[in-house]
């Protein structure tokens, strides 16, 4: 553990509230890509099928639970609660352009040609790109709300940590891992032109809007 993993996995609760209060305070998941909660919550399910079976710490344990909880909540209040409220003619991102091309790299480059391995390396692979289907709905109305804006700056910012992290941990402890550090800056890298727009407009109280 070192300062920028834990302002990172904060930065990354940060987002899971704000998502989750926009839903619960607005009774409206309008705005909010159903493709891109459905692949985190993907992430997050092969990512840590170990949770039963191999045990870190209580920190490490907690956060996996948070994470898978929240990742299907979120699934249950967009595709149940408030269905009535989800905008499908704009969520038409084919996520299966991200799906078959993930599941092919972790079969082709993991630590270990394991289920185990080879999921782990899936769930990095698809983290790195689950955010398209949501930047692709706001390019496609072409605004988002502060709200969400504020969420996506949150979840990128959580990932720009993590780099941090890597970085430290190689100085320090001699770690590395490539395959999380690439698919990391990639994930940074989509966020990049978000990221300026945040600065420039939704902090000085306008509107997001991203090019079509």
């Amino acid at each position: 553990m070192n300062i920028f993993r834990l302002l990172g996995d904060l930065s990354h609760l940060l987002a899971i509230v704000i998502l989750l209060l926009k839903i619960w305070k607005t009774r409206s998941c309008a705005g909010i890509s159903g493709k891109s909660q459905f692949l985190f919550a993907l992430v997050y399910t092969t990512r840590y099928l170990d949770l039963l079976t191999n045990f870190v710490s209580l920190y490490n344990t907690f956060m996996k639970v948070v994470f898978i909880a929240t990742s299907y909540g979120t699934l249950y209040l967009m595709y149940v609660k408030f269905r009535a409220t989800y905008d499908r003619n704009h969520d038409t991102f084919r996520v299966e352009l991200l799906l078959i091309p993930v599941a092919a790299l972790a079969l082709l480059f993991n630590h270990e040609f394991s289920v185990m391995e080879v999921l782990w390396a899936f769930s990095i692979y698809l983290e790195a790109v689950a955010i398209l289907p949501q930047l692709f709905m706001v390019s496609k109305t072409g605004e988002a709300e502060s709200i969400t804006s504020h969420y996506l700056f949150a979840l990128g910012s959580y990932r720009a940590l993590y780099i941090f992290n890597w970085i430290y941990r190689y100085y320090s402890e001699s770690f590395q891992d490539w395959i999380a550090v690439v698919a990391g800056i990639v994930q940074t890298i989509l966020y990049c032109d978000f990221f300026y727009l945040y600065i420039t407009k939704v902090l000085k109280g306008k509107k997001l809007q991203l090019p079509a």
